[in-house]
């Protein structure tokens, strides 16, 4: 827990000193003792309430003052709430290894159903857009709250070769944060494929500069990792890459934006297709880079190795776009706490200590 004003802190010390004051008014109650000649009488026609009740309202009334005088720091909690209006980009792998049937029928055809299912279950607060990649990658479908549009996508997924999942990663980034206004060309493809220097400093490098050269972007300032809260990124492959730049490069990006990527290892370490273009090969999941994105993008990583499994990890995902963790200041929530506090202490008090003509003073005829 933080706190915004932190000097009123100090005020804390100010319940000791009640404490002390309250015990003091005990003490000197028991000195101001009445003479009475009908003592028995008295005994016999007052209600005398239990030792410990009388300490109860005066408790609940310092455990008021010490709910206000901490509301006056103006206290800050990491709270879970509702999420705001955001949008999620699924980045899946359609490469051949996707064929494997160690997960029945074949992972592609688990991945596709427990997807749409997990589109299924989102609010209509949460924009979806699709992306895929295998050698290369490209959005699938544009982000959208149409959900048939989105399972339409799905199931147009065409398997291909190859594994380019710094491109998935960095495309999906470029879908979601379109105002970052990243370099795909550059990111994706070799801009300078015939050596030209791009600075176009031809006594540094002799080389000339390239015609079709862009000037360089202004580079914007890193933002806190995770602070992103207009959206997320799941990424879901079976494999490792084969082409394409450095998943890790690109979940570093993904960093720099606030941009959390939440990754699902798909397949078991047996998985293989049999018989493809007359070879039978071997698939296995990259556990340690999709770790290691998920842990640059201070998200989580997931392993399913059947088809219940990516089905419960989806489950999981949904929740965590549903609810969201915030830092929030709580000063009316413990001002309105000390108040419940106030008028438990006032009820109690009416309760046990009230005063009837029948059990305080009767006639003495």
């Amino acid at each position: 827990m933080q706190f915004i004003h932190t000097y009123m802190l100090w005020s804390l010390l100010l319940l000791p000193l009640l404490v002390a004051a309250y015990v003091w008014l005990l003490k000197r109650k028991r000195k101001q003792v009445l003479a009475f000649s009908g003592v028995s009488w008295i005994l016999q026609n007052m209600a005398v309430p239990s030792p410990w009740r009388r300490h109860v309202p005066p408790a609940l009334i310092g455990l008021a003052v010490a709910l206000l005088l901490l509301a006056s720091a103006r206290p800050i909690a990491r709270v879970t709430l509702p999420a705001d209006y955001m949008t999620l980009i699924m980045a899946m792998d359609v490469s051949r290894s996707m064929l494997a049937e160690d997960v029945d029928p074949s992972r592609i055809k688990a991945a596709q159903k427990a997807a749409k299912d997990f589109l299924q279950d989102l609010p209509r607060n949460v924009r979806v857009g699709i992306v895929s990649f295998a050698g290369n990658a490209q959005v699938v479908q544009h982000v959208s709250q149409d959900k048939d549009e989105l399972v339409a996508a799905i199931d147009r997924f065409q398997l291909q070769r190859g594994t380019a999942t710094g491109s998935g990663l960095l495309l999906a980034l470029s879908t979601l944060r379109p105002e970052a206004a990243i370099d795909l060309e550059a990111a994706l493809y070799n801009p300078n494929p015939f050596g030209y220097n791009p600075q176009g400093n031809q006594g540094q490098s002799g080389g000339a500069q390239s015609l079709d050269a862009k000037p360089k972007p202004k580079e914007r300032a890193p933002e806190p990792p995770g602070s992103y809260k207009g959206g997320a990124i799941v990424l879901l492959t079976d494999g490792r890459r084969t082409t394409g730049p450095d998943p890790l490069m690109a979940a570093q990006k993904a960093a720099d934006l606030g941009v959390r990527v939440y990754t699902v290892g798909f397949g078991t370490p047996n998985g293989f297709i049999p018989g493809y273009e007359g070879y039978s090969f071997f698939t296995q999941v990259d556990e340690e880079t999709l770790k290691g994105i998920a842990k640059i993008t201070e998200a989580d990583y997931f392993k399913a190795g059947s088809a219940d499994d990516l089905k419960q990890v989806y489950k999981h995902l949904s929740t965590q776009f549903t609810m969201e963790k915030r830092d929030t200041e709580i000063t009316a929530l413990l001002s309105g706490l000390a108040l419940v506090f106030v008028f438990l202490a006032l009820f109690l008090s009416a309760l046990w200590f009230r005063m009837t003509p029948q059990n305080s003073f009767k006639s003495a005829t």
